[in-house]
């Protein structure tokens, strides 16, 4: 019987000889038990399972020469296998990290279920496949899978044209492109997805670029690597310059452009505008891959130096991301479409000639049939060449994920002491003479602000009055006796007077928190003086805060469990980008001329992350300049939705002419402005419902779906305003349809 020579059974045996050894010299008292694996016919139990053990020596056997070499031999045949798997074909003799023939694989799996396939090679005949080279066949461009999984549908569609654009696949030779979404659609985490798949991989097999760059709003750099960070988790490391000194931005920057290879350390730079534009010398000395501008309107005008310094980049992929492409005029337009795609419209007088001046003809109200015809078949023609690089998907596809959103014109009189000055600038001040052929002069700017400022509260231009400025004569004793700036009075200003019983009413009857959003920093020092005085715990932010501030307060405000019911906003400051979700009230004090600035800032509540239904009150003093810029807003939106948005019957409401009427004051209205459109929805002043057939206000400007009075009201805010305060009517119109509300 073959016995272990494993020492532990070795060791157990020798104490078995010991005492055994003891045993014999003892006098035999007991039987000696069995073992206990042995029977009573001497049989031992063994495992059919357990093979002999064999005897280990340390001898090595004796081998000759020839069977040690034979048997090194075959050790050294055997492949190295790498231990991984679903590893596919063997390495052979090839070394580690030399790249091993075969068929390019693409970077993910294009046919895993929601795959999003940016580009598909063509499909090869089986000759076909045999003559081509192995090393240069085209791979699918997939989405990394941890994008595509959050991608909404239209936002999968905005990765494949801005990857298109960018490749040039749509314009040959043009490698540009504008993503024209409204706010709040995502066009941040579509253009990270763009630079994380260009950075990553293309048809060739490797990456597309090196290096990618975003020039953003410097409220927005923090914003933009916050973005970098929750959707790619840490895969990449961008580098975001938002402060420091010139020395150390200049060598950051450097450290930038000097990067080269495969695995670039930091591949994405942030910066803002304004950085950028100081410190361009070090960013145009090498090439970046791809350039992405946001808010990008801020190169509407090719004769800054930022467009300049942006334009000398050597860089031939530019996306240029803005909600409002037009704002003012073509020219404008032009600029935008020519900084991404270099000569696709002409030179600027040629396309001023083609395209601009028989289109804005057209669009007049007095325009003949002739001009009409023309600008509408130019319109068509500059419409078929821009959308080649222009993509634009409206608000509306946020029904599907967003809660409704109501917004409302509030038409706020003016209170006596108000209606007073106002009429007093205008006898003393005549700026209408000041006006030429429909055009603002330099002198008569400093009246549209005096009259803006007077339509939001009577203090602002106190001190106009004291020192008895040009239009403010006499007009001190206006005022009531013992008037004093140092605290804020609600009731002398029609608009303030609404907004207080706004703020009360949301207060007492819900947990709602409120955005009240000014171009003045004067009206947001009056907002918090009555939060002070109310009690209001609130957040402001505007010029003078730093960037890193601006975003510590945005994300404290949006938690849950943040007291403060107020966030005051500078539009000028703060008005592009933020996401205000904590609040969903916001109130437009006053009115913007460029209507991009009012969109702009109200949308900071509606966006992605919202639970609660909105509510938008945008304030206007009836008969003032404030509905004849909101009209001029009109007038520009329509312009807009027709280039961009391609809407064939938007009303020509306003005559360029009427514009003159600026520095008026229409007493006897409600509304200037729905006098003007000729709403068919209202009879005897309330709103017919549903609209009659044909209704005329389907356009930008008669956004007016709802007019009506206290009746009509659906918001129990407004209501409650409205039995409070007897010096305003409104006129409302709503984005209801997105939920189908009737």
């Amino acid at each position: 019987q073959r016995r272990s020579l494993a020492p532990s059974q070795l060791a157990k045996r020798k104490a078995g000889d010991e005492e055994e050894e003891e045993d014999r010299h003892l006098p035999t008292t007991r039987k000696r038990q069995k073992p206990v694996s042995e029977t009573e016919s001497g049989e031992c139990y063994r495992s059919p399972f357990r093979k002999p053990l064999a005897q280990l020596t340390n001898r090595p056997h004796c081998l000759d020469s020839s069977q040690h070499e034979a048997f090194i031999r075959s050790i050294l045949s055997k492949p190295f296998k790498v231990p991984i798997p679903n590893y596919k074909g063997p390495l052979g003799l090839r070394a580690l990290g030399i790249k091993r023939a075969g068929l390019r694989n693409p970077l993910h799996d294009p046919f895993e279920e929601g795959a999003l396939v940016l580009y598909e090679p063509p499909l090869l005949s089986a000759h076909d496949q045999l003559k081509i080279d192995k090393d240069k066949a085209p791979v699918h461009v997939v989405v990394d899978p941890v994008l595509s999984r959050v991608l909404r549908p239209h936002q999968r569609e905005g990765v494949k044209f801005l990857w298109d654009c960018v490749t040039s696949r749509r314009i040959p030779g043009s490698h540009g492109c504008i993503m024209a979404d409204e706010m709040g659609l995502g066009k941040t985490l579509q253009c990270i997805t763009l630079m994380w798949t260009l950075l990553r991989q293309s048809p060739d097999c490797k990456p597309e670029i090196e290096k990618a760059m975003v020039v953003s709003p410097s409220s927005l750099v923090r914003n933009w690597y916050n973005e970098v960070e929750k959707w790619l988790g840490g895969r990449i490391q961008p580098l975001a310059i938002d402060g420091g000194s010139k020395e150390e931005i200049d060598r950051k920057l450097v450290g930038f452009m000097n990067q080269r290879g495969l695995r670039v350390p930091s591949p994405i730079l942030i910066i803002s505008y304004e950085t950028f534009r100081l410190h361009a010398e070090a960013l145009q000395k090498g090439s970046v891959g791809l350039v992405i501008c946001d808010e990008g309107h801020r190169l509407k005008n090719s004769e800054n130096q930022t467009y300049q310094a942006l334009n000398s980049l050597n860089t031939p992929r530019r996306v240029l991301i803005s909600g409002t492409p037009i704002q003012n005029d073509l020219l404008e337009y032009f600029s935008l479409v020519h900084f991404v795609n270099s000569g696709i419209l002409g030179t600027a007088q040629e396309f001023k000639r083609h395209f601009e001046i028989p289109i804005l003809k057209g669009r007049d109200a007095d325009a003949s049939e002739a001009e009409r015809h023309k600008g509408e078949e130019r319109l068509k023609e500059l419409i078929s060449i821009v959308n080649r690089c222009l993509i634009r998907r409206t608000s509306d596809i946020l029904s599907k994920y967003l809660p409704v959103k109501i917004e409302q014109v509030v038409c706020c009189r003016l209170t006596p002491l108000q209606a007073e000055l106002y009429k007093n600038f205008l006898k003393q001040a005549k700026p209408v003479e000041e006006l030429k052929e429909g055009k603002i002069s330099v002198s008569s700017l400093s009246s549209i602000t005096s009259l803006k400022k007077l339509c939001n509260h009577p203090a602002l231009i106190h001190d106009k009055c004291v020192e008895e400025e040009e239009g403010f004569m006499g007009a001190l004793d206006l005022f009531p006796a013992g008037y004093s700036t140092k605290s804020v009075e609600p009731q002398l200003s029609g608009k303030m007077l609404v907004l207080d019983y706004i703020l009360a009413v949301t207060k007492s009857t819900s947990n709602d928190k409120v955005v009240l959003v000014s171009n003045y920093t004067q009206t947001l020092d009056l907002f918090e003086k009555l939060c002070r005085n109310r009690r209001y715990l609130y957040v402001r932010l505007d010029g003078t805060m730093s960037i890193k501030k601006r975003a510590k307060i945005v994300e404290r405000f949006n938690s849950p469990s943040s007291p403060e019911f107020i966030f005051m906003l500078s539009s000028k400051a703060g008005g592009c980008g933020l996401n205000l979700i904590g609040a969903n009230r916001l109130v437009m004090f006053d009115p913007d001329w460029n209507p991009a600035n009012d969109e702009q800032a109200m949308a900071r509540v509606w966006r992605d992350g919202q639970k609660k239904t909105c509510y938008i009150y945008r304030l206007l003093s009836t008969g003032t300049i404030e509905e004849k810029i909101f009209q001029r807003q009109t007038h520009k939106k329509a312009l807009s939705s027709c280039v961009v948005d391609e809407e064939q019957d938007v009303e020509r409401h306003f005559s360029l002419g009427e514009l003159k009427e600026l520095f008026t004051l229409n007493e006897t209205t409600t509304s200037d402005t729905h006098d003007k459109i000729k709403c068919r929805r209202c009879v005897n002043g309330h709103q017919v419902r549903p609209p009659p057939e044909g209704s005329d206000c389907t356009s930008d400007l008669s956004q007016w779906n709802h007019c009506a009075d206290k009746r009509g009201l659906q918001d129990s805010v407004l209501k409650a305003a409205w039995d409070a305060a007897v010096t305003f009517t409104f006129h409302h119109h709503s984005h209801e349809e997105q939920r189908g509300i009737p």
